[in-house]
């Protein structure tokens, strides 16, 4: 007696290929519906995701030749899920990113060591991005410090040209002769500041009537002038400037964030 054969209604398995992209149109199809119930457009998305817009249709429209790898195709879809208000983890892990993870009984073999490659991918994405922030953060404080350097360097100029025209004046008083018909007059002894910046500060400084310096001076920073007849300095911000007037205790030239101006005069002498 002959049995009657079975017929064989297995339908051949669907390649890997093809699981990931019938997956990818499941998946896709369900985010495309949940954006466009939340009135959300793929721009907006795009600012919440920083996925590029073109990678964001992709998905929706299940276009593989479009994305890149599988793995990460699976964070993209875990972070468009996100940005909808959807566990992203649980939403992506459907996806198919191996050989393994489409076949149940080959998941059982799969180490934990295995499963964590995925998450230990996007933490270092992550970490990349991170000192990528930071490198080109310290490029431009570099170069804010170079250009405030060079903004500096006319007022050390500046200085290094008062000096000589202070000494020239000077040999010139002490080499003139003092004729017999003044030997009676009064003479005047020359009278000398110095400033002490202890905030940054505008700051003018005239020398026997004439500008030695006006600009804006950084906290820290001190400097000394000299004059045979009167001296005089500005500010407009008295209370970050302490001056010392030949050389005794400086003091503040007045309350913080107001103008000042001082004049001292060179006191005569017999």
């Amino acid at each position: 007696m002959k049995w009657p054969r079975k017929k064989n209604n297995h339908q051949p398995s669907l390649s890997l290929e093809q699981q990931r992209a019938e997956k990818l149109a499941e998946l896709g199809a369900k985010l495309s519906a949940l954006r466009q119930e939340q009135s959300l457009s793929l721009e907006q998305v795009v600012v919440l995701t920083r996925i590029p817009q073109r990678l964001l249709q992709a998905i929706e429209e299940a276009n593989l030749n479009e994305l890149p790898e599988p793995i990460y195709i699976q964070g993209l879809i875990r972070q468009f899920a996100e940005a909808l208000g959807l566990n992203g983890v649980e939403f992506s892990s459907s996806f198919p990113v191996s050989s393994a993870q489409v076949n149940p009984q080959g998941m059982r073999n799969i180490s934990p060591l295995n499963q964590l490659r995925p998450i230990h991918l996007y933490f270092l994405y992550i970490f990349l991005i991170v000192c990528s922030v930071n490198g080109l953060s310290q490029l431009l404080n570099n170069a804010v410090l170079q250009a405030s350097n060079s903004q500096n360097q006319p007022y050390q100029k500046q200085k290094s040209v008062a000096k000589p025209e202070l000494a020239q004046r000077k040999e010139s008083v002490e080499v003139q002769p003092i004729s017999d018909t003044l030997s009676g007059a009064r003479q005047r002894q020359a009278v000398q500041i110095g400033v002490t910046l202890k905030a940054s500060s505008w700051i003018r400084v005239v020398v026997d009537g004439k500008t030695e310096f006006e600009g804006i001076l950084p906290e820290g920073t001190h400097r000394t002038w000299k004059a045979q007849e009167q001296l005089t300095v500005k500010t407009d911000n008295a209370g970050g400037v302490l001056m010392s007037v030949n050389q005794q205790k400086a003091k503040k030239m007045g309350e913080p964030g107001k103008e000042e101006e001082i004049r001292i005069a060179a006191k005569p002498k017999f």
